[in-house]
């Protein structure tokens, strides 16, 4: 399972993309469509129609990554937007797990208890 860094941001795109996209195809949607800037380190997902299949953009600072990941059976329950929204959702480090992990958002609520914030030692 992938594990992003704590502070590491992670945006999804909600509209699908064609899949057949590599690195500087990836690099345009993630800062034209997204707004954002390829190379700050972020985790960039993208997915395509049948929700199927998954690619992330990351740069570690020396080069760029293409993770790619193919469901043999079912589909990532992608977030949802309405048509007025940005297509850029910026997820927490517990909902990118819940998405990787095939949790469908919809049948989940956040509770407060869940979450607490770092103790400084």
């Amino acid at each position: 399972m992938l594990s992003p860094m704590r502070g590491t941001r992670i945006f999804v795109c909600a509209q699908p993309c064609d899949m057949r996209l590599g690195f500087n195809g990836l690099v345009t949607l993630a800062s034209n469509l997204l707004n954002a800037d390829p190379y700050s380190g972020a985790l960039f997902l993208f997915t395509n129609k049948r929700r199927n299949r998954l690619k992330i953009l990351y740069f570690d600072g020396q080069g760029l990554w293409v993770l790619a990941r193919r469901l043999e059976k079912g589909t990532f329950r992608w977030p949802e937007i309405t048509s007025d929204e940005p297509p850029r959702i910026e997820l927490s480090h517990q909902h990118f797990h819940i998405l990787m992990g095939g949790v469908d958002f919809k049948d989940t609520r956040k509770r407060g208890w869940h979450e607490h914030p770092l103790q400084e030692a």
